[in-house]
């Protein structure tokens, strides 16, 4: 894959596609975390939620999961010759919107 056509909303999926830019534009970190403030704010609440009802090592265990996850990701994309920048923008957009499918 050519450097020049990476990172774009072609391959990058956010959670919430109006943030943006129109066309296959490169984005940058902080829209895809803009784009994914929805899905961010419910893994923190439900770790937050998970730590002080349960215990820590069971947020502990939700935050491996999430990890995992964001690694299962990035490591899909780089055998698909993915750059590292789209690999991990893409991971990440991917686990936050891959987890709110439900929603």
């Amino acid at each position: 894959m050519r450097p020049e056509h990476c990172v774009t909303r072609n391959h990058v999926e956010v959670w919430q596609e109006r943030v943006l830019p129109s066309g296959p534009d490169r984005i940058r970190f902080g829209t895809v975390l803009r784009g994914s403030l929805l899905p961010i704010l419910v893994w923190a609440g439900v770790a937050c939620f998970v730590y002080y009802v349960c215990n820590p090592l069971a947020a502990a265990v939700l935050g491996g999961l999430f990890a995992l996850s964001f690694i299962v990701g990035f490591a899909l994309r780089r055998r698909a010759k993915h750059s590292v920048r789209c690999s991990v923008y893409g991971a990440l957009g991917g686990v936050l919107d891959k987890s709110m499918a439900g929603f």
